[in-house]
This record gives C-alpha cells, structure tokens and sequence, in this order.
C-alpha cells in the first residue's frame, strides 16, 4: 500500500501471477488544513493508517479469494468483522499498556522511589513488542508480509531519490526507511517513559486510566519525533537518537524479491496516477 499527499493505492499479486491494483483520492480528515496543526496532525494520521489498512488488508484478501465484483471492489466489512477488529486492537491495549501495570505495580510497596516502577513498565512494554514482532516474523505468510513491507522501503527511497523506478534500480537501496510506520511502535512504547512518569503512579486505578487516556497524546508526540527525524537524517545526532528505529526493521523486513518489488512500484505509480487525476479534475 502506497500513501500520497491526496490518494492511496493498493497493489496485489494475483493468484494467476498478474497484478491488480485499486486507488481512491482522499477527502475528509485525510486532506483536512487539521492535518497541518502540531500533535493533533500525529493522532488523526494514527486513526486514518489504521482505517487504510483495514481496507487494504480486506481488499487485498478479497484478490487472492476472487471475491471482488465486477469493478474490482471488495465486500465491505461487516458487523462482525469490525466488532473482532475492535476486539483484537482492545486486546493489544490490554496487553501493551494494562498488561506492564499489573506486572510491575508490586514495586511501589518495596521503594520510595516511583521512577523505579515506571522504567520497569517500560522496559516491560518494549520486551513484549520486540518479543511479540520476533515470534510473528518466524511464521512463513507475516515473513512474506515483511518482504512486502522491505519491497515498499526500497520503492520509496528510489522515488525520493529520483531513480527510475525499476527492479535494478531499486535493488540499490536498503529496506530500512527513517519515516516506517513500524517505527512508530517503538517510539511509542519510548516516548510513553517519559510521558507516564509526569503521571505518576498512585492511585492504582489512576495509573490504568491514564495509560489509556494519554494513549492519543503519546502518539502525538511520538508521530512528531518520527516527522522530524525523517526531516533531519543528515544530523547526525538525530540518526543516532533514532537508530533503534532503524533497528526495529531488521525484525520487520525481509529482503524482497524481484516480484514483490514490482508490486511495490505498480501500488506507487497507480498512487501518482490518481495524485494527478485529481489534479487535473481541480483545474
């Protein structure tokens, strides 16, 4: 899946071995002057990559399954179907943010000192990530997931670079790119440190609600740190505050081959094409 300023596009390996690709411009919040205001900018990006990749994710089940229609749209997602994915992302924050609570609240009977406990939470939440990205990564169809995910990185850094957008051409470039939205992980379960430590920790009860309420705000902050460091790889400070990042995917990459790369490069042109469509349709 490829994101542009005004469109998105999905592009699919069918089972007959061709390519099918589906875009749409975007409208509403994804193109909205709110997306240019500091913090807020970080939560609706947030909220729209999950609900993009939803339908990414569906459309592209759709392809391998031949359940699609005769215009190439897939079956919109149902009431059950939303209600397991509501389910699934509550579970997530059981787990990253409850779970870590639970686990490390004993610390504040036997120290003083409330610093103690929050870095234990933190470390905590980070070894369930890392730990969590490396079991999925040995399993054959997410291993292929991140190829895909190391074809898209290569794509990007050739188009930025200005490279024709070829196999050869792409294969110069790594598979870890400083803006991935994988990265954004990490530099939640770091930013939220710091943010939950201003929180504080008693009452038990406080110390759960808020780290779900400050969930909106820690990825806020943690969209704006990935923006400007994307910005800014020629510091040579920022690349090294940010190198666990790049780390990160090593575990979310694969090196890609020659097909998925070229489904890389039709999702990224098919996303160009409909750029300039409505381009053209606002002239």
């Amino acid at each position: 899946m490829m994101r542009g300023a005004t469109a998105m596009a999905v592009a699919v390996r069918r089972p007959d071995g061709g390519i099918t690709s589906r875009a749409e411009t975007l409208h509403g919040l994804a193109t909205s002057p709110l997306r240019t205001v500091p913090l807020l900018r970080g939560v609706l990006v947030l909220f729209e990559t999950m609900q993009l990749g939803m339908r990414a994710l569906t459309w592209s089940a759709a392809v391998s399954t031949g359940a699609v229609d005769e215009r190439g749209e897939a079956e919109s997602l149902g009431v059950v179907e939303w209600l397991a994915l509501l389910g699934a992302f509550a579970v997530g924050l059981l787990i990253f943010f409850v779970g870590p609570v639970l686990v490390t609240a004993w610390l504040d009977l036997v120290t003083p000192y409330h610093w103690i406990s929050i870095l234990a939470e933190g470390a905590l939440r980070v070894t369930l990530l890392l730990g969590y990205i490396w079991v999925i990564g040995r399993k054959g169809d997410i291993n292929r997931v991140f190829q895909y995910h190391g074809a898209e990185h290569m794509t990007i850094y050739a188009h930025e670079e200005g490279r024709e957008l070829n196999v050869p051409a792409i294969r110069r470039y790594p598979k870890e790119h400083p803006r991935c939205g994988t990265s954004f992980l990490l530099t939640v379960a770091l930013v939220s440190i710091v943010v939950f430590a201003f929180a504080g920790t008693e009452p038990l009860w406080w110390r759960f609600a808020s780290r779900l309420v400050l969930i909106p705000f820690v990825a806020a902050i943690s969209y704006e740190a990935i923006r400007f460091a994307g910005f800014h790889q020629r510091w040579p400070v920022v690349r090294w505050l940010f190198a666990g990042n790049i780390a990160l995917q090593y575990l979310t990459t694969r090196v890609p081959d020659d097909a998925q790369i070229q489904v890389a490069i039709a999702a990224l042109q098919r996303c160009e094409d409909e750029e300039r469509a409505g381009s053209r349709g606002l002239a």
